[in-house]
């Protein structure tokens, strides 16, 4: 079964660009909500996650600084991906932040979950 593509915002509130940058790209950032350690390769297009005993590669696919990064976990197929895009919104000048990925159907909502539960801990570490 193909994996379905999936679109989550979170509204971010007052948090700057550059503190959700560094937390969406930089691996101190990345280390603090989405994984217990990461590390990057000489080249640093290659991010290694580390979760306990478990350790998995995703490869830069996008960077666009200070407005989005998207990953692909080195076992995955081509078309998949995960991303993250900073926007501001005009009326508010809140900072938003937008997650793609990719689920199996019958794993969609929990996939979402994780998700929830990741960012509520990136916007723990960041105050808001």
């Amino acid at each position: 079964m193909s994996r379905e593509k999936f679109h989550i915002e979170f509204l971010m509130g007052n948090a700057s660009q550059n503190s959700l940058w560094r937390m969406i790209s930089q691996i101190d950032g990345l280390s603090e909500w989405f994984a217990d350690e990461v590390e990057v390769d000489e080249t640093e297009t290659i991010y290694t996650f580390t979760w306990g005993k478990s350790s998995h590669d995703a490869h830069i696919l996008q960077n666009r600084p200070q407005s989005l990064i998207r990953y692909r976990w080195e076992d995955d197929d081509e078309s998949v991906y995960f991303e993250f895009r900073l926007r501001k919104l005009d009326l508010s000048g809140d900072m938003t932040l937008e997650v793609t990925d990719f689920a199996e159907p019958a794993e969609k909502s929990d996939a979402i979950a994780l998700w929830e539960a990741q960012i509520d801990e990136m916007k723990r570490r960041l105050g808001i």
